[in-house]
């Protein structure tokens, strides 16, 4: 039987470095959760707002991090633009 494909994540620069300037064990915290989202991009986030391009970006408050995010269903990945620490 087939393996279906899934979404996955990718991160913008921003994204990156601020999950990098994280503690190990938070790191690894966000990374289970920008998976758990990539597996499961249609969920309802808190918020959306259009960025600069009109692009709309949502934004999911989990484990104490925001993360903001725009899906391309053509290619199957969630583009997370932004990581925020509000712990």
């Amino acid at each position: 039987m087939a393996e279906t494909v899934s979404n996955r994540p990718v991160f913008s620069e921003q994204a990156a470095e601020t999950l990098l300037a994280l503690p190990r064990r938070r790191q690894r915290r966000a990374m289970d959760r920008a998976r758990e989202l990539a597996r499961a991009p249609l969920h309802v986030s808190d918020y959306a707002l259009r960025d600069e391009d009109g692009r709309e970006i949502e934004h999911l408050l989990t484990d104490g991090l925001v993360f903001s995010y725009w899906v391309d269903h053509a290619v199957r990945l969630v583009m997370i633009v932004e990581i925020e620490d509000v712990a």
